[in-house]
């Protein structure tokens, strides 16, 4: 597998893990991204092990029904880094209220070690 490949590969399953709306499913989609001791930190999170990861993206589902994580663009890579760009996009409009860019490192067996993430479009919060 070339490293582009398992570059994709590791953003497919970081995807499906985001995606995965059933609590058996998003612990199996998870197992299968991250290593055992993978984390995730983003402005709102800091988290590590699976079910703290599972945690966050049900979390990130409660607050945002109807909507997917979309990968945009195309995975850039290094070594055992890449990033990539996504955007949270509604199943009922298309609209994409937010959108950022993850940094992943990968551990030996091609899953997630660690998982940057930045938020480059968020909702305005609504004024009172």
């Amino acid at each position: 597998m070339t490293a582009q490949t398992q570059y994709e590969t590791a953003v497919a399953r970081y995807f499906e893990a985001w995606n995965a709306t059933d609590a058996e499913a998003r612990a199996k989609a998870v197992a299968a991204a991250w290593s055992e001791d993978g984390s995730y930190t983003d402005p709102l999170a800091a988290v590590s092990g699976h079910d703290q990861l599972a945690a966050v993206i049900a979390g990130a589902q409660e607050q945002f029904p109807g909507f997917v994580f979309q990968h945009t663009g195309t995975v850039d890579g290094h070594h055992d880094t890449a990033r990539f760009t996504w955007g949270l996009v509604s199943t009922a409009d298309g609209s994409a209220p937010v959108a950022g860019f993850d940094v992943i490192t990968l551990a030996e067996d091609g899953r997630i070690r660690s998982v940057l993430g930045f938020l480059d479009r968020i909702p305005a919060a609504p004024t009172a």
